[in-house]
């Protein structure tokens, strides 16, 4: 019994003109999770003002944090500072500068990562450059006290939240240093647009840190002003 096959150099013929099968890269869940926030990214509307609310609730997490301590590790009401040697260094404007270095870390990885997978420069989805953006404007813009007064050690009852032991922020200054950050993160100062040039994530925040800056330095001068 005969079968009739097809030869080998027709069939290796036809497999050599067909074209390679594109390579997709596996959807990064984690990345894309950091990269928008937690899903902020998602939202339809200004999912960049989402990101720098975000920032805020970061911004308000060591001092929040104080009250779930256990009393070894200091209370709200005495928060000890971290020794180090000869120096004492303030233990929630520590915690505020690991926040900030952990989240640009991160964020520089994620964005990166999700900035292959979806092949744009600069996803509308990702939003952590704008929590990192947000987040250092309230810590620079309120980590050193003004000449003209120190806020209490202690926060009052209108204080959202603490960026130094020293630092009780009211509702002003949240306010002020989101609009700030928004207004010129719309502007981009220089270097800010030119920043955005660096190659993948670097590209992504570096924008919104140079933003920050700027907002930051103006927070300060209005808290020098007496807001």
């Amino acid at each position: 019994m005969r079968t009739t096959t097809e030869p080998p150099a027709a069939t290796s013929g036809r497999r050599a003109t067909e074209p390679p099968a594109t390579v997709r890269m596996r959807k990064p869940h984690i990345s894309l999770f950091i990269a928008t926030a937690c899903g902020l990214g998602y939202l339809p509307i200004a999912p960049g003002t989402w990101g720098s609310l975000g920032g805020l609730v970061i911004a308000m997490l060591p001092g929040w944090m104080l009250f779930l301590r256990p009393s070894f590790l200091g209370g709200f009401a005495t928060a000890p500072p971290i020794s180090v040697g000869p120096f004492e260094i303030d233990r929630i404007l520590a915690e505020q500068c690991a926040l900030a270095l952990v989240i640009a870390l991160v964020g520089v990885w994620s964005a990166s990562r999700v900035s292959r997978f979806l092949q744009k420069k600069d996803p509308g989805r990702v939003v952590i450059d704008e929590v990192s953006g947000q987040h250092l404007t309230l810590l620079l813009g309120c980590a050193l006290p003004p000449w003209a007064h120190q806020s209490a050690i202690l926060p009052t009852p209108r204080a959202m939240g603490l960026i130094t032991s020293h630092s009780a922020l009211n509702w002003k200054y949240w306010l002020v240093g989101f609009i700030l950050f928004r207004v010129l993160d719309v502007w981009k100062p220089f270097p800010a647009r030119q920043a955005e040039s660096l190659p993948g994530g670097w590209g992504i925040m570096a924008d919104d840190w140079v933003v920050a800056i700027y907002a930051g330095i103006v927070l300060w001068l209005a808290r020098l002003a007496g807001l």
